[in-house]
């Protein structure tokens, strides 16, 4: 097992129980349907690849490049797809519309997402 990769997990798997149970309970009357539906998105995906990020810990016995690239792809996935979507839910509450602009950041991290999924696909046809 990897620990930086198990330890990277939990932290962000703990985070997205915490934004789950906020999105639910104080966002709920603070959001219309729409922005609460974002904000469920990016819960929703922090989730996938917390997921995918313990499945990768499993790897740890090949320590190579390749799954270190996948580890770091997760995880600023997560940081730029479901922060930026976290942001963008809750601009009319922080009173700030131009968080809106931060709506191209979020399929760049869609972008590191589908290209850690690759790499591991890629990593498990090459592995003998």
């Amino acid at each position: 097992m990897n620990k930086q990769i198990i330890v990277t997990a939990s932290v962000l798997g703990a985070l997205a129980v915490i934004a789950g149970a906020f999105g639910a309970h104080a966002l709920r009357s603070s959001l219309p349907p729409k922005q609460l539906e974002v904000w469920q998105t990016a819960v929703q995906y922090q989730f996938y690849h917390v997921f995918a990020l313990l499945f990768l810990s499993t790897f740890s016995r090949f320590k190579n490049n390749t799954i270190i690239s996948i580890y770091y792809l997760f995880t600023f996935g997560i940081v730029l797809f479901s922060g930026s979507l976290y942001l963008i839910s809750c601009r009319g509450l922080f009173g700030m519309p131009g968080l809106a602009a931060l709506g191209p950041v979020t399929p760049i991290g869609g972008l590191l997402f589908i290209i850690g999924w690759i790499l591991l696909a890629l990593s498990a046809i090459r592995n003998k």
